[in-house]
């Protein structure tokens, strides 16, 4: 990859062969030239020179006879021996785009001149000088071997990834298998991002996100590291797919670019915005309750690149139990269209920005204010949610925020209908959330329950769930029928048989107590 960044406009286009193209380095490791005992006189990046074609010439006035890319062979016999005439040839040579020098020394030179030397160092020039008498010819012709060859290799390769890619437009494949499969190819972190440059999904491969994502916007915009391609398709440019540095490849990295972005945008044009605009909060979501990401600084790379400042805001985890995408999508709405006194927020200083996405069944929602929500807007955004609306306990950096996912999580499964609590308002929930996978927590749970989770797998019953209502709801056998959404009767039976199979009172506080820890200790789902 090019060491400038490249922002690929329409009326510019690749050349792919020229990524196929072996350096210089590569052809000095072709026998017909070692045979030549070479010595690199100067190196370094110049070495990195692609060689196109290989041109045999003893005149100094050769650069005029060349196009670039050309390795030069010669002996040298026509050179002149002044330092000032040889300083000129390496100008015009390196003005004429010569890959490099090959100097045969013995015949003109017993040693390279050290005039030559410096102003090829002085030019970036590469320079080889063969101790050896060699055959250019047996040279020319397997250097054009290797070029060829790898000519070859780049157009089946081109045609590898067009069937790639078109396969993956034809079967409407969303924007980040695209990526990720643009990253599987080239074997390094791939980003799509908005022209807004925020991230809309990332493919980091082996790479940290943090190493990645951290201040995106700002390394997008000055990276010259980076490789970047539009998304676009008539006249309208959705964003840009760019690529961190890797390895090379055989059609070329901006090929690869080019032709994922076109896949990219045929999907954008067949699914609308809305395909984008869920990407980056199923992606945070999934990351955050799902535990996919290497920790705190990793979060939070991945929150400010998807649009949630972390430093100096509150941030919060709401859940909502067993819900729909829309029903998801309207709480976010909700918690960004107005503030607690009503203020339209939807603007760059956004005081409460959100995302969210359905997660294991449950929306989880995600928050970044400046401060922290009001009982007015959680009520207002909670308003018509028919499965009730766990809020996690605030919190101020990303560590904080990772701990009260799972309370939120315990909390909302045991909401009744339309229900609002607050995690903070649970204090049984946050302590066994806090003593995380303590063994003996584990064991009294499997103790107390195991007899109703027999019954429920051998028979398909309800018991643990019913028991969890009742728990929920311990003054009020009413509220826990309701919140199992059985009758008063079936329920009274339900309760009947958990006492009979557990030789328990539920009657009792400290029973009681105790099967709400066991309870709550069970897995969310």
């Amino acid at each position: 990859m090019g060491a400038d960044r490249q922002d690929i406009g329409a009326d510019q286009t690749d050349r792919p062969e020229e990524d196929a193209l072996p350096r210089v380095r590569d052809v000095l490791s072709v026998d017909a030239l070692q045979r030549g005992a070479p010595e690199v006189l100067v190196g370094g990046e110049a070495l990195d020179a692609r060689v196109r074609w290989v041109h045999v010439s003893d005149s100094d006035q050769v650069a005029d006879l060349l196009d670039g890319g050309e390795l030069l062979l010669t002996t040298a016999a026509g050179w002149a021996g002044a330092d000032a005439a040889l300083h000129d040839l390496a100008d015009r040579l390196a003005g004429a785009g010569v890959a490099g020098v090959v100097i045969e020394l013995g015949t003109r030179f017993t040693v390279a001149p050290p005039a030559f030397i410096a102003a090829c160092r002085a030019r970036g020039l590469a320079l080889i000088a063969l101790e050896r008498v060699v055959k250019f010819v047996t040279v020319t012709e397997a250097v054009h071997r290797r070029i060829i060859s790898g000519q070859l290799e780049a157009l089946q390769e081109r045609q590898r990834l067009h069937e790639l890619f078109t396969g993956l437009s034809l079967r409407g494949a969303p924007a980040d298998v695209v990526v990720r499969e643009t990253a599987r190819v080239l074997d390094a972190p791939i980003v799509l991002e908005t022209p807004g440059r925020e991230v809309v999904t990332a493919e980091v491969r082996d790479v940290r996100a943090s190493d990645v994502l951290t201040g995106w916007a700002a390394r997008s915009r000055s990276d010259v590291e980076l490789l970047t391609v539009p998304v676009q398709a008539r006249g309208v440019r959705w964003g840009a797919l760019v690529a961190l540095p890797g390895a090379e490849h055989p059609a070329g990295v901006l090929t690869v670019l080019e032709l994922a972005a076109t896949a990219l945008a045929f999907a954008r044009l067949a699914d609308g915005p809305t395909a984008w605009e869920v990407l980056p909060a199923r992606d945070l979501v999934q990351a955050i309750a799902g535990g996919g990401h290497s920790g705190d600084a990793d979060v939070a790379a991945r929150m400010a690149a998807a649009g949630l400042p972390v430093v100096g805001r509150t941030l919060g985890v709401l859940v909502v139990p067993r819900a729909q995408p829309g029903q998801v999508q309207r709480l976010v709405e909700a918690l960004t269209a107005t503030d607690a006194r009503g203020a339209d927020t939807r603007n760059a200083d956004a005081d409460t920005r959100a995302m969210g996405a359905v997660h294991d069944g449950d929306g989880v929602v995600l928050v970044s204010s400046r401060r922290e929500l009001s009982s007015a807007q959680i009520s207002a955004a909670a308003a018509g949610l028919p499965t009730g609306l766990a809020i996690g306990t605030p919190a101020s950096t990303v560590a904080e925020l990772l701990a009260s996912v799972r309370p939120a999580r315990l909390l909302a499964a045991r909401l009744g209908p339309a229900e609002v609590r607050r995690v903070d308002d649970r204090p049984l929930t946050r302590l066994v959330t806090e003593l995380g996978g303590d063994h003996r927590l584990q064991e009294h749970s499997e103790r107390m329950l195991a007899p109703l989770i027999r019954f429920d797998e051998q028979h398909g019953g309800d018991l643990l769930r019913v028991l969890r209502a009742v728990v929920a709801h311990p003054g009020s056998r009413t509220a826990a029928a309701a919140s199992s959404h059985l009758s008063r009767s079936v329920f009274y039976q339900r309760l009947t048989l958990i006492s009979d199979l557990l030789d328990a009172d539920l009657d009792d506080g400290e029973t009681l107590a105790a099967l709400h820890l066991a309870v709550l200790t069970l897995p969310v789902r």
